[in-house]
């Protein structure tokens, strides 16, 4: 199955497959898992001929999730790859990183709030 992911502005093509199957899983069972996941993790990209305005501003998120930490507020400056937040999605932590340097416009979530994938969760200036 592939996966079209994004990091750090870069969108890169995965592929991959579940090596090992619970003996009383079907392969559809397996399927359905491998769909469901890739769903919740795939971040759609857009070239830069047709992104919203502003849509440069904004910090989405990857995952479907709960929020476990929020470490930004509004009017902090941030550097390229500073932590943000972090979510949790399926018993694993999502650490969700700055792109780029910038100060922190405002912050849509708080601490135990559920995100949906591609949710706003804070804007820069």
């Amino acid at each position: 199955m592939k996966l079209q992911i994004l990091v750090e502005g870069r969108a890169y093509e995965v592929e991959f497959e579940i090596a090992e199957a619970d003996s009383s899983s079907t392969d559809s069972d397996v399927a359905s898992f491998a769909a469901s996941m890739a769903q919740s993790m795939v971040v759609p990209t857009s070239g830069a001929g047709n992104a919203e305005p502003g849509e440069s501003k904004l910090c989405r998120s990857p995952v479907a999730g709960i929020v476990k930490h929020v470490c930004v507020q509004a009017g902090v400056e941030v550097q390229a790859g500073d932590l943000l937040f972090i979510l949790e999605a399926m018993k694993m932590e999502t650490r969700v990183t700055a792109i780029a340097a910038g100060k922190m416009k405002s912050v849509h979530i708080a601490y135990g709030d559920a995100v949906r994938v591609n949710q706003i969760l804070g804007e820069f200036e």
